[in-house]
């Protein structure tokens, strides 16, 4: 699997993961407006990824598996300063869940949180009952911190989400 940072080229390809995995995601995603995922819309977003990816305040990486994305991981609202800290979200297609592919993603984004953004804790945080996201969660290292009740608006409803970090061996 190649794994690496979404560029403005990834447009069309990006687009066709999300519609192929629209059922998919929906219980775990926000509710989004007509056109989100849609390949005009993403060529925009993805040139503003670029640019975060640049100034060091986002990280957006997908998992190509022969040219198809695959999965993908998110560093976003990077904060540097004290806390030196961001918020990692992830998604997997539906045909590859339980390959292990999402933990090699998720773990190359780890990495560049720690080693080339020298982060000290990513924060992630998932619904209590999405089990594999908690598994994977656990597998990756990170911690239980406690309960949000009510934290995000996820498919219409607020929802209860476990907190969990993972701090950066590096810095303990």
């Amino acid at each position: 699997m190649n794994i690496r940072l979404a560029t403005q080229a990834d447009a069309a390809s990006v687009a066709d993961y999300f519609e192929a995995n629209k059922r998919h995601f929906q219980p775990w995603e926000p509710i989004r407006e007509r056109g989100y995922y849609s390949e005009a819309t993403l060529q925009q977003r993805l040139a503003e990824y670029e640019r975060q990816h640049r100034e060091g305040t986002a990280a957006h990486f997908i998992g190509l598996k022969d040219h198809e994305v695959v999965a993908h991981c998110a560093l976003t609202n990077i904060i540097y300063g004290p806390l030196m800290a961001c918020f990692m979200g992830y998604g997997v297609s539906k045909n590859h869940e339980g390959t292990g592919m999402m933990t090699q993603v998720c773990q190359v984004a780890i990495n560049h949180a720690f080693m080339e953004l020298g982060l000290n804790r990513i924060i992630a945080n998932y619904m209590p009952r999405n089990e594999r996201s908690g598994n994977l969660l656990k597998k990756l290292g990170f911690a239980e911190e406690g309960l949000a009740r009510k934290y995000l608006k996820i498919n219409g409803k607020w929802e209860d989400h476990v907190l969990t970090s993972l701090l950066n061996p590096n810095n303990l």
